[in-house]
């Protein structure tokens, strides 16, 4: 006979069993890490889930700063994508652990954190969004000097940071883009 923890899916302790999914993490992973580095699942959608979660963080960002008054939203953006690296790095740990995987594609908290990062200060237009996505995507990528040294880093720090390395790339040109009138 099966004792109870098995047959409720749940671990002796009560805490919730997930069963993992294709190279997914353990079912000893915490299901607030999986949510979290997942950012709610985004990561797990098949075709390219670094760019879903980029576009979630885009996403994420349009609709608060919609809400937030001009001069809240740049201490607001630098506010967010500090607390999303916070807990992303800790949940990035542990699902990279549960994985047996240094950096698994289906983490893309680091991308979320990473594209908030690209939009500090960037005006609530559409073509500074989309210059924003696709100069992170491309930063991300391609992983530029110091970008992919970043990656060193162990577990959950390297998975984060050199995302934010991207994301401060394209900041950069974001801003270098609106300061010479290439985007309005």
């Amino acid at each position: 006979m099966k004792p109870a923890s098995e047959i409720a899916g749940t671990d002796a302790d009560g805490s919730a069993r997930l069963p993992p999914a294709d190279g997914g993490a353990s079912p000893q992973t915490p299901p607030w890490a999986t949510v979290i580095a997942t950012f709610f699942g985004i990561g797990r959608m098949r075709t390219g889930p670094g760019t879903w979660g980029s576009l979630a963080g885009v996403l994420l960002w349009a609709v608060l700063a919609h809400a937030l008054s001009p001069e809240l939203r740049t201490p607001v953006a630098i506010a967010l994508a500090m607390l999303v690296t916070l807990i992303g790095i800790p949940a990035a740990t542990r699902v990279a652990r549960g994985a047996g995987k240094k950096d698994p594609q289906f983490v893309v908290i680091d991308e979320v954190a990473g594209q908030l990062v690209a939009l500090i200060a960037v005006p609530l237009a559409w073509k500074s969004f989309l210059a924003g996505f696709i100069l992170f995507r491309v930063f991300d990528i391609v992983k530029p000097p110091p970008v992919r040294q970043l990656e060193a880093i162990p577990e959950g720090a390297g998975i984060v940071l050199d995302d934010l390395a991207a994301g401060l790339y394209a900041l950069l040109v974001v801003h270098l883009f609106l300061r010479f009138g290439l985007l309005k």
